[in-house]
């Protein structure tokens, strides 16, 4: 696997609508205009997704997480909240669903600026941005059995590597520009059904998936990360496979107190998972097997809750497990230095979908 690093800032698109450069960036040095995109609104994707999860092996109280997203996939919106229960094995996601909204949401063409913002009679949502933090609010009425949820986190993000990639498919006009930003200390809270589940920036961790694109009809993709203080050291990943052309880059990374330490190609290891189009036969709740080609990445991951959701509209089809759990293995540092970890709480997912 090829990682080819980009270090100076270029327009994301050509005349054509496909990328000038495919590679990775530490920021945002693609510079993303929606007007540049020749292929129809319906088919442009454009989405900025929240997960942060609290560890309660750190103080000895349950482990939950919470998940916002706000999207604008052309002919559809999805513009939801989870709740997670770890250590219980039970979750609750609630999604709005909006038709054609091709643009109106009017999502920022770039991560380091502007908020987005999503309101309803029912959900009032807003990720605002500062300039060393993230602020994450959500009022979302009958959230679950006729019970509001509200929420009110700070991310702090200080001057860091991230994981950017912008990468084709071999049809025209169709790429992937993607950042994930790790390692963000969460404080705050969501509260529901009397419950305040908050989070503590000693050791608790926040990630952003922001995403532009468009891809083809039918994709499969697995996707992982996490976050942690390991031996006082702040520590992230990003893992993942299967979506587009990954030849000029892997969005495969390690984060070591704010730097970003690239790894090679990767496989999950799902038990029973032979073929990618088949969501029905893995074994999800086993213990998955990760390696990566180079080595520097080798872990066992004990799945505790499969957060699993499937949608079939014949023409749109959407089959989802993301699967929270504990990661237990060794990492190997740019300068060879090779760390341990035990029992980090993180997820890993497999996603079908046909949109």
């Amino acid at each position: 696997m090829r990682n080819h690093e980009i270090k100076t800032q270029t327009p994301l698109l050509d005349e054509n609508g496909n990328l000038t450069e495919p590679g990775w960036a530490r920021r945002q040095l693609w510079d993303y205009r929606r007007s540049d995109i020749r292929a129809p609104k319906i088919r442009i994707k454009e989405w900025d997704y929240y997960i942060i999860i609290h560890d309660g092996k750190n103080d000895g109280t349950k482990s939950f997480a919470a998940a916002f997203t706000i999207s604008d996939d052309g002919y559809v919106g999805l513009q939801s909240v989870s709740l997670l229960h770890l250590d219980e094995d039970r979750e609750h996601t609630e999604t709005v669903l909006n038709v054609f909204p091709m643009g109106r949401l009017h999502l920022p063409e770039t991560s380091d600026a502007g908020d987005v913002i999503y309101e309803d009679k029912r959900l009032k949502m807003r990720f605002e941005k500062a300039a060393s933090s993230r602020h994450i609010t959500c009022d979302f009425d009958n959230f679950f059995e006729g019970k509001p949820l509200t929420a009110d986190i700070i991310l702090e993000q200080p001057d860091m590597d991230t994981m950017v990639i912008a990468t084709p498919w071999e049809k025209t006009g169709h790429f992937y520009y993607n950042q994930k930003i790790n390692t963000m200390r969460a404080s705050g809270c969501v509260c529901f059904d009397g419950v305040e589940y908050r989070f503590n920036p000693e050791y608790d961790f926040g990630s952003l998936d922001w995403g532009r694109g468009v891809w083809t009809y039918d994709n499969t993709w697995y996707w992982g990360n996490g976050n942690a203080v390991v031996d006082g050291h702040s520590f992230g990943f990003n893992i993942g496979y299967g979506f587009g052309d990954t030849s000029a880059a892997s969005e495969n990374i390690i984060f070591w107190d704010g730097v970003a330490h690239k790894l090679d190609d990767l496989s999950f290891g799902i038990p029973d998972d032979p073929d990618p189009m088949d969501m029905d036969r893995p074994s999800y709740m086993k213990t998955w097997h990760m390696t990566s080609s180079d080595r520097r990445f080798e872990m066992e991951f004990v799945p505790i809750l499969d957060r699993f959701a499937k949608m079939d509209f014949k023409l749109i089809v959407s089959d989802q497990h993301q699967v929270f759990g504990r990661m237990s293995g060794h990492f190997v540092l740019d300068d060879g230095t090779a760390v341990e970890i035990k029992d980090v709480l993180c997820f890993a997912e497999k996603v079908h979908n046909k949109y």
